[in-house]
């Protein structure tokens, strides 16, 4: 793979409903429409993005299937986050199912909602876990920073599946990035199975205000913590639109992370994705 390709590990297509998509509020009209891959593949050519990881944005086993459909049709989506029901008695089965479509890389739940705030250690979201390590999939962590010490005794029971944490565990970019959330993160460093995402930081910030100085910042103190070969860049699309352009995202952590050497470059960019996600090209 050639070392200035870039893969997006982070990307969301939908067919927007007003019910299914409730957590589209009035302060995000731009995402109110529809996003397939014919919005996504123009902006990705023009930023130099050749591939991408879809990933699920609501809880339901449609929302896979949709997002294989598209994988299958759009060779640009490469693999597929998707939704299951980790509690569900038959997952063993259901795994089983999924086995015959390559494409599906991995799942995540929308655990950032959950009221409980150690709804990761419950003993049935463990049974699933421990189902979906069986089956060699990836798993996506969504939080908010509150969630962190159960996520991160969470990734001590499960050392043995990839695990990713999405958007950084979402730090307050817009009132200041806490000491509490840099500790807690911290706590990942020596764990060579949870890797991170540059992605989502944008839209943590003030959307009309954010400074790139902001976003360096928390960028640095995840390089610091994982490490680029642990690190994958992801734009969130379309949701960064809520702050951003598409290649501003991608403009953003691709120019600060040219101080890096290009091997490292090349993992940020591009060959941590694949390699975490196990994308074939």
């Amino acid at each position: 793979m050639e070392p200035n390709q870039r893969i997006d590990s982070h990307q969301h297509f939908w067919q927007y409903h007003a019910q299914r998509h409730a957590w589209i509020t009035d302060d995000m009209q731009v995402l109110r429409r529809h996003y397939m891959p014919a919005d996504a593949w123009p902006i990705m050519q023009e930023a130099g993005v050749f591939a991408c990881v879809a990933v699920q944005a609501d809880q339901s086993d449609e929302e896979t299937a949709f997002l294989l459909q598209l994988a299958d049709e759009h060779n640009f989506i490469k693999g597929v986050v998707g939704w299951i029901d980790l509690t569900a008695a038959n997952i063993d089965e259901q795994l089983a199912h999924y086995s015959g479509m390559p494409l599906l890389k991995g799942f995540r739940h929308i655990v950032q909602s959950e009221p409980d705030d150690n709804f990761l250690l419950r003993s049935d979201i463990k049974r699933g876990i421990q189902a979906l390590a069986a089956h060699n999939y990836a798993y996506d962590i969504l939080i908010f920073p509150k969630q962190l010490p159960a996520a991160i005794q969470f990734a001590k029971l499960h050392d043995d599946m990839r695990l990713v944490i999405d958007h950084g565990a979402k730090p307050d970019i817009k009132r200041g990035v806490t000491d509490e959330w840099k500790l807690q993160m911290h706590a990942f460093a020596d764990m060579e199975h949870v890797y991170c995402k540059i992605s989502g930081l944008i839209t943590e910030a003030d959307w009309q205000h954010w400074q790139p100085e902001q976003i360096i910042k928390v960028i640095d103190e995840l390089l610091e913590i994982f490490g680029p070969h642990r690190l994958m860049f992801g734009s969130d699309f379309p949701v960064c639109q809520l702050a951003a352009t598409y290649k501003t995202v991608v403009d953003l952590v691709a120019n600060h992370v040219q101080k890096l050497s290009a091997t490292e470059q090349q993992a940020i960019m591009c060959g941590t994705a694949q390699s975490f996600y196990q994308l074939n090209f």
